[in-house]
């Protein structure tokens, strides 16, 4: 498993500097966070009105064709422990790397959703990997949301690609084929061609083609998740994450030797990782202390929200204060709202996050082995909090 101690490799990016992996990072909305990546790219492409907070136009004068590729749970301080077994991406890390943030929470849903429609998560509403749906003890999961709510209402921000397909470049998204018509593949990818591939080779091979396409300007996106499922399933730096981590790594040199001249390859991801051992793991359904005043829970095992009994929002919050101590923030939501921690929170999105909402510190977690699915509380890594390792993120810029 891997040491949250490691320090992340790589030149620094601006105001983030080399801090530990287990300290509070903030999202940096608006000139060094993942929703920044597609608007810089349009800007590139010269698409009007599109805003390049990342400063990519010097590096990147004369391209015409941009290839996004987001891999999943590829944290910036997962870049060393990956090193051994993925030396393309230690390089480009190196060389052509830089680290952003991730919106907060750090989970994939709410990046995938970010990327593709340029917003921080209040805006476009998908502020979790479950939420509860307002108005009922629903509780939605992103992952498995197959049209209810309806995705356009629920994410109502217009997205990058659609913005792109209107000024007339070429827009295609490339995933798993089974997540094609997905909620949130709607919420976060309409307005492309979305082609389905399976595996490193598929992958690489349909976003070439596409970005090869066509003589006009192109947008290419593509996703790949191995790296996280592995993480989550056998811990950051286990035997099937390495394998994973050398999955990348022929992906990438595939994407870096295939690019056309007037191309260019941006990598991200969606958020680091951060194994919990068995001791820093509480359970909210074995703990009356943690379920008194609580109707609904929602969120995730590092973020959760909690959803209460009218008027038990202050009981509820000095419970859990009292049992988590220094393991985790307990807030209201008004108190985390007011952080800016989501960016601004629309007043129709505000019930979506929990009356309570409780992040976790260092390395521990909070499961709901009641609530969730049994599987939720077997995996070895989590994220969705505002450490560095879990909201620290790479982006590499390479040439054609």
């Amino acid at each position: 498993m891997s040491d949250p101690r490691r320090a992340p490799g790589g030149p620094d990016g601006p105001g983030l500097g080399h801090v530990g992996p287990l300290e509070i990072v903030p999202p940096r909305y608006g000139g060094g966070s993942l929703a920044d990546v597609v608007p810089s790219a349009l800007a590139v492409l010269g698409v009007p009105g599109a805003v390049d907070l990342l400063g990519l136009t010097p590096r990147l004068a004369g391209v015409r064709r941009i290839a996004v590729l987001l891999v999943d749970g590829l944290g910036w301080y997962q870049i060393p422990t990956a090193a051994p077994y993925a030396p393309t991406l230690a390089g480009l890390a190196a060389t052509v790397g830089r680290p952003l943030t991730a919106g907060f929470p750090s989970t994939t849903p709410t990046s995938l959703v970010s990327l593709g429609a340029g917003a921080a998560p209040g805006p476009h509403g998908v502020l979790g990997f479950t939420v509860r749906v307002p108005g009922t003890d629903r509780v939605l999961n992103h992952i498995e949301w197959t049209g209810d709510p309806e995705p356009l209402r629920w994410q109502p921000v217009r997205t990058q690609w659609e913005r792109a397909r209107a000024a007339g470049v070429a827009v295609t998204v490339v995933s798993r084929p089974e997540y094609a018509g997905s909620g949130l593949t709607l919420a976060a990818n309409r307005g492309g061609d979305y082609r389905g591939a399976a595996g490193v080779d598929a992958l690489a091979a349909t976003m070439l083609a596409a970005l090869a396409a066509g003589d006009g300007p192109t947008l290419v996106s593509g996703y790949h998740p191995d790296l996280d499922r592995h993480g989550h399933l056998s811990g950051v730096d286990s035997a099937p994450w390495r394998l994973a981590a050398a999955g990348v790594d022929a992906l990438l040199a595939r994407l870096v030797d295939g690019l056309p001249p007037d191309a260019a390859l941006l990598v991200t991801a969606d958020h680091g990782q951060l194994d919990v051992p068995a001791a820093h793991r509480f359970d909210l359904d074995t703990d009356p202390r943690l379920r008194d005043g609580v109707r609904v829970v929602s969120g995730e095992p590092r973020v959760r929200y909690l959803h209460v009994a009218p008027g038990a929002a202050d009981d509820v919050v000095a419970a859990w204060s009292a049992v988590l101590g220094p393991a985790a923030r307990v807030q209201t939501r008004a108190e985390a709202v007011a952080t800016g921690r989501f960016g601004p929170v629309p007043e129709e999105h505000l019930a979506r996050v929990g009356d309570v909402v409780v992040t976790c510190h260092g390395t521990y977690a909070v499961l709901a082995s009641r609530s969730e699915p049994p599987a939720v509380s077997r995996l070895v890594a989590y994220h969705g909090a505002d450490t560095a390792a879990e909201m620290t993120i790479p982006l590499l810029v390479v040439r054609g």
